[in-house]
């Protein structure tokens, strides 16, 4: 990201907290029964009747989870937004009211929270989720964002991780590894730019997986396809950290095996393509990678032919006993000890 020398700046320091928070929260309008009081008040107020209250949060931290070299500020608040809401997705659950809570150091003028907040909002219309709190200090350390996302759902259609069942099959949502590969083409073009800043990247070629980086979408939609289609998965997880590790997450708190078939991961042509380019094994990247968002879940095998077909769900692999481990099952028919390589938040 190349920054713009003639922009107007103005400091944070002249609105103080209060006027800031006012500032950048004006444009959010409230969607949801749910929300009673949003921004504007010592707390927020929600009334979920007859629901389940789903609860979960992240930290990003810049120089640990992104680059503003390269990530665009709008689009950190949106993709910000949808590292929270996919994890309600994966309770099989709706989104409904999210708060967001910054810490920001001095080079941060007003106009960069501006465009940050507009992700933010973007977001927020299009999952139709209410902006209901949150807070603002100052950093030493550059930027942090912490959003807690708050949904619901029906006591009888919550899903987790640890109810999976020998014979269950595994299914995922979309395809595996480009956002990954987009991280990679990113830091390449990096590196290019820190030697010649006078180069622009081309990244014509590599659109989707950029996308998938910058501007990831959580899956909504399979929570009502699922619904449409009266399957309730048996387990579910978003696929924020490599398909390998979440598998293997299913598999330890369900007490299961597992047998994944290298053949079925759902990879784009994009990714074959890059893999090649980069030198990389798609299996690898596709079990390793992270920041797809996807889901992974298992049904019954008697939901199958309700799901046979769909564009939008493949199935990988099946569930075991235990005692038989969860492994990779090689085009070549041999089985492979899965392990978790994917993101370590503590590394």
């Amino acid at each position: 990201m190349i920054e713009d020398k003639n922009q107007s700046r103005t400091s944070i320091s002249e609105l103080g907290e209060f006027g800031l928070i006012n500032h950048l929260t004006k444009n959010f309008k409230i969607q949801n029964k749910t929300t009673i009081k949003g921004v504007g008040d010592d707390a927020a107020v929600l009334e979920i009747k007859n629901k389940q209250v789903l609860v979960t949060t992240d930290l990003l931290i810049e120089g640990v989870h992104f680059d503003l070299s390269y990530m665009p500020l709008k689009h950190l608040g949106y993709k910000a937004v949808m590292v929270n809401l996919s994890d309600v997705y994966a309770m099989n659950g709706e989104a409904s009211q999210i708060t967001v809570s910054i810490a920001v150091s001095n080079r941060f003028p007003l106009e960069a929270l501006e465009e940050l907040y507009k992700g933010i909002h973007l977001a927020c219309e299009n999952y139709k989720v209410d902006l209901v709190g949150g807070d603002t200090t100052s950093s030493t350390t550059g930027l942090l964002i912490n959003i807690t996302a708050i949904g619901q759902v029906n006591k009888e259609d919550v899903v987790y991780r640890n109810t999976a069942k020998p014979n269950d099959l595994l299914v995922v949502t979309g395809d595996l590894g480009a956002a990954y590969l987009g991280l990679q083409v990113l830091e390449r073009e990096k590196q290019v730019f820190e030697v010649n800043p006078n180069s622009q990247p081309d990244l014509s070629g590599y659109s989707y997986l950029i996308e998938r980086q910058l501007k990831p979408e959580s899956r909504k939609d399979i929570v009502k396809l699922l619904k449409d289609l009266e399957v309730k998965p048996t387990s579910m997880i978003d696929i924020s950290d490599g398909l390998s590790s979440e598998i293997l997450h299913i598999c330890t708190q369900s007490k299961v095996g597992c047998d994944l078939y290298e053949e079925k991961l759902p990879l784009d042509p994009q990714v074959i393509s890059t893999c090649e380019e980069f030198d990389l094994n798609s299996t690898t990247i596709a079990l390793s990678g992270g920041e797809d968002y996807e889901l992974l879940f298992t049904i019954s095998q008697e939901d199958f032919p309700k799901i046979k077909g769909n564009p939008h769900l493949t199935v990988i692999g099946h569930i075991t006993d235990e005692s038989l481990g969860a492994n990779l099952v090689t085009r070549a028919g041999q089985k492979i000890k899965l392990t978790a390589q994917g993101w370590n938040a503590l590394s």
